[in-house]
């Protein structure tokens, strides 16, 4: 079956990074993704935008087209990223579904079952009916969690690049039903300055940024609902910190979990090994902890965990690239998933 592709939003980090993987996934050949932007940003190539996109295989030669419904019906497409601010993809991707074209959105739009949580985002819905289907229907985009309902899925909601870190990190353990939730949970987070989009801050231009570590957004994190959603913990149970490093990309995730009876090494072993079979975008180190150096530029998640000597904490280190398996890379694994491509088609 021949596929095309569209990303709508082709300004930013993660914008480029599906390009680039769109353009050369094994299954698109012959297929070039379709490029737009709104009207006021539109006309040109890509490579005008993303002078590393200039290849061999003229990626950088793509025209960027004003985005318009029409258009897409003419180019016959199947697909639509959202690579788009949080209240656009709002916006599009309900008409995309009714229009019958398949949507992976890579903003926060669709993350969010529970009102409350979503309420960070502070959407004026002008047809809430209309949203509260469209919200019904999306599917959380972590293969490693939701395989089966990508499978099918019309929406799919890439997840945060945090809560990619920290969910994978912790949800086996959770899930194996060890972890004792009334001592709660921590995760401390730390990302590279990408995370923060390319339109520059006061804190996350150089000046800033360079040669410095800052905490920031405490118990006020955008991602804090998805990790409460999909871990399915209780607000007060959970504390996340994130911090931004002086470095481009990846995150390194550390999180403290104390166990309801001692256990040993081999035995969580045992929980991560039998969890991820078959997830091929993870990787477990077991001991031996990850670092951001051995994921940059992958679209793969590293995951380490250590269990204490008396056997009643555990610490799980888990690191990935903020672009790759925290956005872009996530996103083109959701597609093999609702195509039935091998997951790491194009990416591994």
């Amino acid at each position: 079956m021949s596929v095309q592709t569209a990303v709508m939003g082709v300004s930013g980090y993660t914008g480029a990074e599906l390009i680039r993987l769109l353009s050369r996934h094994p299954r698109l050949q012959g297929a070039a993704p379709m490029l737009l932007a709104r009207a006021e940003s539109a006309g040109g190539v890509v490579g005008a935008l993303h002078p590393g996109m200039d290849d061999a295989l003229g990626t950088g030669r793509l025209p960027v087209e004003p985005f318009a419904w029409e258009t897409l019906a003419a180019h016959g497409v199947h697909v639509l990223f959202l690579a788009t601010p949080h209240e656009s993809s709002r916006e599009l991707a309900p008409e995309a579904v009714e229009r019958g074209l398949r949507v992976i959105d890579l903003s926060g739009a669709w993350r969010l079952e529970q009102d409350g949580n979503r309420a960070v985002y502070g959407f004026r819905d002008e047809d809430p009916v209309r949203m509260a289907a469209a919200q019904k229907a999306a599917v959380y985009g972590m293969p490693e969690l939701h395989r089966a309902e990508i499978c099918g899925a019309r929406l799919v909601a890439n997840p945060g690049c945090y809560a990619t870190a920290a969910i994978l990190a912790m949800k086996p353990l959770l899930a194996a039903g060890v972890v004792d939730r009334d001592g709660g949970l921590i995760c401390d987070a730390k990302s590279g300055v990408s995370g923060a989009g390319k339109t520059p801050t006061a804190t996350t231009h150089f000046m800033h940024a360079g040669e410095n570590l800052s905490a920031y957004g405490l118990f006020t994190h955008r991602h804090v609902g998805e990790l409460l959603e999909q871990l399915d913990v209780e607000r007060e149970a959970m504390t996340f910190t994130p911090h931004l490093l002086p470095i481009a990309r990846g995150i390194l995730a550390t999180s403290y979990l104390r166990l309801q009876k001692p256990m040993t090494q081999q035995q969580v072993d045992a929980i991560f090994a039998e969890f991820y079979a078959g997830s091929p975008m993870v990787r477990l180190r077991e001991a031996a902890l990850p670092e951001i150096q051995h994921v940059v530029r992958t679209n793969y998640c590293d995951i380490g965990w250590k269990v204490s000597a008396e056997g009643r904490r555990v610490v799980v280190v888990s690191c990935l690239d903020n672009l790759l398996k925290g956005a872009s890379g996530q996103a083109v694994q959701n597609l093999n998933v609702m195509m039935g491509w091998g997951e790491a088609e194009g990416l591994a």
